[in-house]
């Protein structure tokens, strides 16, 4: 799609291409390459950064790196943009009258999803949507830490500034928000040194509210607490949501998403950990990846000895997202063209897609990683006695179980659903439920206890052997 933009004070090329759906996946601290675009008319300057990551005929074809592009006047790039699947949810839940108006906030890495709720009928009014603007500086929380630890505070008043354009004016009785730990921290404006160094762990995991916020929002906000680490309060949402602290027997579920979390609990108790399991599964580090939008391959599918790829929208595929990821994974595997081992198995090391586009071997190896940090997480919480396996978040909700199961992704012998935006319907319970809500949340700190996989001198075993393509089972 071809894009005219204008020099504006104040406002960099840069950030008019990331307005427009470019995404940074390193936030322009390398030269990864994944934010081309394609100059049709202008002058944008080539960078060192650029001929870094782009060889001289991909310049001289008039692609720049959208991360550190510049120009003195008016210019019009070809920019792959596609339509963002965000997960909302308006399932009933538990409700508890009272007048006026609230807000439900699920600040995630990648997106943000914001409703607004009567408080007399529990009924969603409004539901807006948007691209965390903080993904201008890096596609990962790691990424987004280390930004703010040399540019303090700038990346929490990008975060606020945008959440409270998406509320809108009218007065709202109280706002709570819901998120993983390095957005909890960037919001309230904490230290977050101590979450970019081992043992990841930070005395200010507590909740926060704000009576007078100060920063132009229609209410009082609270921003729930985290449950230890890397495991935020979207993650306790999300126990709220399937209610595992109130079941008889144990229950799991995974948060697939830009930083992976699992829980295993039940009225007994709770163990929770967060899985390095990376971007991969939104698309990222893989060199065709993108998000589930229009022009991107969501599924793949065997058909006569080949691979056939759907694309969401029709047309030309311009990418593929994680969904598609795990099945073409999985697909060859079946028709030999990837091992267990994750090996490729043809001469050129190439998984070939839709024309234009495959899958390298350094891709496989990021699905592996990523996989296996999750399989080996929840092999490690269970303890071999598990009901079923929840799966939160738009991955688990459009992925194809069978492919899952087929690369070791879910195991053989657990019965899965998919809830898709739990931490958006549970912080929504605890919005609706104000007289219980603090006591549920005390409830669920006190069964819960926080695992650090890395600190298991088993955890490197495990994770290895759980990188492997190959099916497993958990329990027996």
């Amino acid at each position: 799609m071809k894009l005219e933009l204008h020099p504006q004070a104040r406002r960099t090329l840069a950030d008019q291409l990331f307005a427009a759906g470019v995404e940074f996946p390193c936030g322009g601290e390398s030269a990864c390459g994944g934010c081309k675009v394609r100059v049709l008319a202008g002058e944008v300057p080539v960078t060192a950064t650029m001929r870094q990551a782009l060889g001289e005929k991909e310049i001289n074809d008039g692609w720049r790196l959208a991360c550190c592009a510049s120009a003195a006047e008016c210019v019009v790039v070809e920019v792959e943009q596609w339509s963002l699947r965000v997960l909302t949810d308006e399932a009933q839940v538990p409700i508890e009258l009272r007048p006026g108006q609230g807000a439900v906030i699920d600040l995630g890495t990648t997106t943000l999803v914001v409703q607004i709720v009567d408080l007399t009928s529990g009924e969603v009014q409004r539901v807006e949507t948007a691209l965390n603007p903080q993904a201008r500086y890096g596609a990962d929380v790691m990424s987004r830490l280390q930004y703010d630890l040399h540019r303090p505070g700038e990346l929490g008043l990008l975060i606020r500034e945008a959440l409270g354009g998406m509320l809108g004016g009218e007065p709202l009785r109280e706002v709570l928000v819901a998120g993983n730990t390095a957005m909890h921290h960037l919001f309230c404006g904490l230290d977050v040194e101590p979450l970019t160094r081992a043992p990841f762990a930070s005395p200010t995991l507590g909740g926060y509210r704000f009576d007078d916020p100060g920063f132009g929002w229609p209410g009082p906000v609270e921003f729930l607490p985290c449950l230890g680490g890397f495991v935020g309060s979207d993650l306790l949402c999300g126990i709220v949501a399937t209610q595992l602290d109130e079941r008889t027997r144990p229950c799991a579920l995974f948060d697939i998403g830009t930083n992976g979390e699992v829980v295993v609990g039940s009225a007994q108790g709770i163990v929770c950990a967060s899985t390095a399991a990376g971007p991969a599964f939104e698309g990222g580090r893989i060199g065709v990846g993108m998000r589930a939008g229009t022009g991107a391959i969501d599924t793949v599918r065997v058909d006569d000895g080949g691979l056939d790829c759907h694309v969401i929208g029709g047309g030309t595929a311009r990418g593929i997202c994680g969904s598609g990821l795990v099945d073409a994974a999985a697909c060859g595997v079946e028709l030999g063209l990837i091992g267990a081992n994750g090996r490729l198995t043809n001469a050129d090391k190439r998984l070939a897609l839709a024309e234009g586009l495959s899958l390298s071997q350094s891709d496989i190896r990021e699905l592996q990683l990523a996989k296996g940090a999750m399989a080996a997480g929840l092999r490690m919480l269970a303890g071999g006695d598990v009901e079923k396996l929840y799966l939160a978040g738009a991955f688990g909700n459009y992925i194809r179980q069978t492919s899952a199961r087929a690369i070791g992704l879910l195991p053989e012998d657990l019965a899965v659903e998919p809830v898709g935006n739990s931490a958006l319907r549970g912080v929504r319970a605890l919005l609706l439920t104000p007289s219980t809500r603090h006591a549920r949340l005390r409830k669920i700190a006190a069964l819960s206890r926080h695992v650090e996989l890395a600190a298991d001198p088993d955890f490197q075993y495990i994770y290895a052997k759980m990188m492997a393509f190959a099916r497993y089972r958990l329990n027996g």
